[in-house]
């Protein structure tokens, strides 16, 4: 018999063959197709929903147990993602019970501190104020920023409130943070803002060329569909920085910051010059093209390497790939958008594709990728600078349609744009604009200039903050703060990159008392008393319902889309869906679609324009007291925005670093004495940070990164504006480094 000594209680626990954390971890089969999952997560339903991340727009497959979501996994069946999906879709539960959630309103009291209230006070308490300051201001002295992260009926239904219930002229949305310049680009070009592209075009291309876009990191799903692509085609990539992207492209011309221009005005003159470009196509469905041709004519290969820093042998070598190819894609994202002249150079990427005939068919394109979740809802129906259902304040046809659509006095609908987001801050420290409504957004964090965006929210006499979470850095600087629910916790539709509406869905509760923003906007327009335009809005459906109204006749236009069963069941539907192009109940659109196959765009002669212009250098550039140009973007697939939620992922934060690393390349690094992973100061005229060093070739001598997802980034950051979209530059700006102890 053995005398072994019996296990202490600590060795059963950790050796156990059964009980409670063995059957959690032991797999079992799923059912619905799922595979084998966790016991205490076996679903007994499943239903399928819009990731709230990104304008990649995945498909999510949501595992429900006893009417809540207990797990999730990538919808096989969903034709954006096809089952694939990047760690941010995988934790997009796991964000939404963070302790730092907002649960109840606070309201500021005397003390200066956030103190609970009841949602009656916190209403009382809106109106009140912001009726004040319109009395003793104007209507005008008061604005809201709204976002691209609620879903479009909620958009829709704040824009109406604002604009047609209180009164409001200004309003605007953190989407002019990453989309206004692709949105002016299409619309001056194309005469809508119109992104003609579907997915698979990814994967239809025999070139593919990304400028500003390291799509690998910013976009995973969509770089997969890029190594789906079955023709071996070339890949390139114009970016400064040796990109994740860069390195897996077949050709990268990392140019100097800044000169796109010249280097996409440089191709287009060869191009030209060689006749390799498509003639009947320009003549039958383009203007302005002699005056381009002229333009660019002073743009010489042998000038590139002074022009752009690169030399002509490799810009020769991408000009050959592009003749060659046969379905040629040109796509961009913020080191495009982000620019003191991004409107212009978005729109020399769109001149190549006119002008060798790239576009209207599979594989081609001048394709914008979209920022956040549903940046393309703000640009269409947020009723923010265009009129709902991309229609246009300053026309009288446009504004009596919607008040119509409506049943209001079209003396209601303002005649005029709103200010840009720009303006609306430059408005507040005018003392103009003295109360703010933010809804889903943190310009604390995200606005160019950090320091000084925060001064301006301070000067306001009233600022409410809604959001999901307390701890925004815009949240803790509120007057009143209103708790909203989360993706996951409401409906409502987003509208992806490639003009897909898809569906999400209610599938967890609320935590406390926090409401979707579309019942928190139903009670201001029940307090303010203006209720009577949107008495039947009770749900985002039927909001759905009036969008298709406000679309009729529209490029936009969802006239098709029965109802929110259609999305579900079609796994998304793209724009335009007509009404007319339909037939009998279980009619679905064809899953991929892209705009101008039949070579009309949407000016009044169905022509597409060539517009150009002379580049012009930055506000800032580097000089003796600041010789490095600071260079942002995003950092890792597992970060977004201002980490409002991906911070709160355990899983998330494994996958980057916690510490801020700026990257500098050895030659910089050796000539300041620098060691990997020194703590640095990074200096602006505006600020100071501290980092570590990442000494890195990824970026140029004289040029240093820093990720754009870190609170602090933005304090350094140059505040400069693309004279059209009004975008910021993010990506420029003068810097030093100093060894710091």
């Amino acid at each position: 018999m053995s005398t072994a000594t019996p296990p202490n209680r600590l060795q059963q626990l950790i050796y156990a063959k059964d009980g409670s954390l063995t059957r959690d971890l032991l797999l079992h089969p799923g059912e619905y197709g799922l595979g084998k999952v966790p016991a205490g997560s076996k679903p007994n339903a499943t239903t399928t929903a819009v990731c709230g991340f990104c304008s990649t727009g995945c498909g999510l497959e949501l595992h429900m147990k006893d009417g809540q979501a207990v797990n999730l996994s990538p919808a096989v069946d969903w034709p954006v993602n096809l089952g694939m999906a990047c760690p941010k879709g995988w934790e997009s539960l796991t964000v939404l019970k963070a302790n730092d959630r907002a649960t109840q309103p606070m309201l500021k009291g005397a003390d200066g501190k956030l103190a609970p209230v009841s949602w009656d006070d916190a209403m009382k308490t809106f109106c009140d104020r912001f009726k004040a300051i319109q009395a003793e201001h104007g209507n005008d002295s008061v604005a809201f920023l709204s976002t691209g992260q609620i879903a479009t009926e909620e958009m829709f239904f704040l824009g109406s409130l604002a604009k047609f219930g209180m009164g409001m002229l200004h309003g605007d949305g953190n989407t002019r943070q990453c989309m206004a310049t692709a949105v002016v680009s299409y619309k001056e070009s194309f005469g809508f803002d119109a992104p003609p592209f579907t997915y698979a075009d990814f994967e239809e291309s025999d070139v593919l060329v990304f400028v500003g876009s390291n799509l690998c990191i910013a976009h995973p799903i969509m770089w997969e569909r890029v190594l789906r692509n079955p023709h071996d085609p070339k890949i390139i990539v114009i970016d400064p920085r040796r990109t994740e992207t860069a390195v897996a492209a077949t050709h990268h011309l990392p140019l100097r910051p800044k000169t796109d221009m010249a280097l996409l005005y440089t191709i287009a003159n060869v191009l030209i010059e060689k006749g390799w470009i498509e003639q009947s196509y320009i003549d039958a469905h383009t203007n302005g093209f002699d005056q381009f041709k002229e333009h660019v004519a002073s743009y010489k290969l042998e000038d590139s390497l002074t022009n752009c820093g690169l030399e002509p042998s490799a810009v020769m070598e991408v000009i050959q790939a592009i003749h060659d190819g046969k379905r040629v894609s040109f796509w961009w994202t913020m080191g495009v958008n982000q620019s003191h002249q991004g409107v212009r150079t978005a729109q020399a990427i769109i001149n190549l594709a006119l002008m060798t005939g790239n576009i209207g068919r599979p594989g081609t394109g001048a394709n914008s990728i979209t920022g956040q979740c549903n940046a393309m809802g703000s640009r269409l129906f947020s009723n923010t600078t265009n009129l709902l259902g991309g229609h246009d304040f300053t026309k009288e046809e446009h504004r009596q349609k919607i008040a119509d659509i409506l049943d209001i006095p079209v003396g209601n609908i303002p005649t005029e744009n709103s200010w840009s987001y720009d303006a609306i801050m430059e408005g507040i420290r005018r003392g103009e604009i003295r109360g703010l409504w933010v809804i889903a957004t943190n310009p604390a964090h995200s606005w160019i200039h950090q320091k000084e965006a925060k001064e301006t929210l301070e000067k306001l006499d009233f600022l409410v903050v809604q959001d999901m979470y307390h701890s925004t850095e815009t949240a803790v600087m509120a007057d009143l703060l209103l708790p909203a629910a989360g993706w996951g916790e409401k409906e409502g539709t987003f509208i992806n990159s490639e003009r897909r509406f898809g569906l999400h869905k209610k599938v967890v509760p609320a935590p406390g008392e926090a409401l979707a923003d579309f019942q928190i906007f139903r009670l201001v327009s029940h307090y303010w008393g203006c209720d009577s335009m949107c008495e039947d809005w009770k749900t985002p459906e039927d909001v759905f319902q009036v969008m298709k109204k406000c679309s009729a006749g529209q490029p936009c236009e969802i006239t098709g889309i029965r109802d929110y069963r259609m999305l579900d069941d079609a796994r998304g539907v793209q724009w335009p869906t007509k009404q007319e192009d339909s037939s009998g109940d279980d009619w679905m659109p064809e899953q991929q679609r892209r705009l101008f196959e039949d070579g009309q765009y949407f000016h009044p002669d169905g022509k597409a324009r060539f517009i150009f212009e002379q580049p012009e250098a930055p506000g800032e550039v580097p000089d003796d007291a600041f010789p490095l140009r600071l260079l942002t973007g995003r950092g890792t697939a597992a970060q977004w925005h201002t980490q409002t939620k991906t911070s709160k992922s355990a899983v998330l934060r494994t996958l980057y670093s916690t510490t801020l690393l700026v990257d500098i390349h050895p030659q910089d690094a050796d000539a300041l004495m620098i060691e990997p992973h020194d703590w640095v100061k990074i200096q602006s005229a505006r600020g100071e940070i501290r980092a570590r060093a990442n000494v890195t070739s990824s970026v140029q001598p004289g040029h240093v990164f820093l990720p754009m997802h870190n609170e602090v980034t933005n304090q350094l950051t140059y505040p400069q504006f693309d004279a059209y979209s009004r975008q910021p530059s993010y990506k420029n700006a003068a810097v030093r480094i100093v060894k710091s102890v």
